[in-house]
């Protein structure tokens, strides 16, 4: 759904259904009402391509693909940005490969950077105190593909994996992964075609997860993963136990006609009142913040990069209401707290089964 004359049906289409107002093709992002939009950063100069998106204390990182091989084959780097909150640049870290995951580990604040999600993943970890870095590499990935995106939750990381080489996905879709020495060992915890149950329907079904991309925590700490050309959410509790439960949410936007079913890549929940959207898109070379007075809890937005828009998303019913239209390619997002009582998005409370948010022993780190 990234080509142009899909872009246009679809505007066309959510402009007809009443449901927003969307400019016209190729016209400046627009929010609805109560929603303020506002630029946070172009690109820096050489740039392009903003994807992932990570904070740590009042610095955001940024990482740019300058749309190089997702596979690491071109034998480029990527570069990950260091901005102050008010965009300025503060340091650019080099990476080798295509960036497309970025995450922070709350038990360290050490700053995660995940490379070639087609194949030949590598793992960056940066010190952003001390600019330090250290390259980690993976083995043979057991499901043929590379590594795109982790959450950490409790004391383990959690990496998805992308870009699978079978249909029906035979191999893992989500892995778990430990560091040793400088390799990222990685075990099996949701399989590309576990059983799930579909939340519209209620029904069991068995998916073949043919795109396993972005991942994120839901506010009880389950893991989240979009399935992005699949048009689903894959929603995973008690991630390690004999009793891990397995959820599908297909993802759609209304239209005259109907739901469409619509591509999304990364989800953020609310985690207060207080706060910020922040997004990049790819395509338009930018990051951007959005602004209201007062969000929900818990809320679910995500960027749905088949549309494209940024929307609210609807965890019974899979629906996503846009509220940014005159967008390229919304990916990296994330919510940004800024109450006094901040939780950490990534260490959150318990889920389905097992606490977050603990003091982790050193997995492997030469560096603090």
């Amino acid at each position: 759904m990234k080509n142009v004359i899909t872009r246009v049906l679809v505007a066309a289409v959510l402009a007809f259904s009443g449901f927003i107002e969307v400019p016209a093709f190729g016209q400046a992002p627009k929010a609805v009402a109560p929603y303020k939009l506002s630029v946070f950063a172009a690109a820096p100069k050489g740039l392009s391509a903003p994807d992932s998106v990570a904070i740590i204390g009042d610095k955001v990182f940024v990482g740019y693909g300058d749309g190089h091989l997702p596979d690491g084959s071109d034998g480029l780097n990527s570069q990950v940005v260091e901005f102050r909150m008010d965009g300025s640049v503060v340091h650019i870290y080099t990476v080798p490969g295509h960036n497309d995951g970025l995450k922070v580990d709350p038990s360290t604040h050490l700053l995660w950077a995940l490379q070639n999600e087609d194949a030949n993943a590598n793992l960056v970890i940066i010190n952003t105190e001390t600019q330090q870095q250290k390259l980690y590499l993976f083995g043979p990935a057991p499901h043929g593909g590379g590594y795109d995106d982790m959450v950490f939750r409790g004391c383990k990381v959690y990496i998805s994996a992308s870009n699978p080489a079978n249909n029906p996905n035979t191999g893992p879709a989500i892995v778990s992964a430990h560091l040793q020495g400088n390799i990222v060992q990685v075990e099996p915890v949701l399989a590309g075609e576990a059983s799930a149950i579909d939340i519209p329907t209620d029904a069991t079904i068995q998916l073949n997860l043919q795109d396993p991309d972005s991942m994120t925590l839901d506010p009880l700490g389950n893991l989240v993963l979009d399935s992005q050309g699949d048009q689903e959410l894959i929603i995973v509790g008690n991630p390690d136990s004999p009793n891990q439960r397995v959820l599908r949410l297909p993802l759609t936007f209304l239209t005259p006609g109907g739901p469409m079913s619509v591509e999304t890549d990364d989800t953020a929940f609310v985690t207060s009142s207080q706060g910020f959207l922040i997004f990049a898109d790819k395509g338009l070379n930018t990051v951007y913040i959005l602004q209201k007075n007062a969000f929900s809890p818990g809320s679910a937005y995500t960027a749905a990069d088949g549309g494209p828009f940024v929307g609210t998303l609807d965890l019974t019913t899979g629906v996503i209401t846009p509220i940014v239209t005159g967008l390229s390619n919304p990916g990296g997002m994330m919510f940004v707290d800024t109450s006094q009582h901040r939780v950490d998005s990534e260490s959150g409370p318990a889920g389905f089964g097992g606490p977050g948010g603990d003091v982790c022993e050193d997995d492997g780190h030469d560096f603090h």
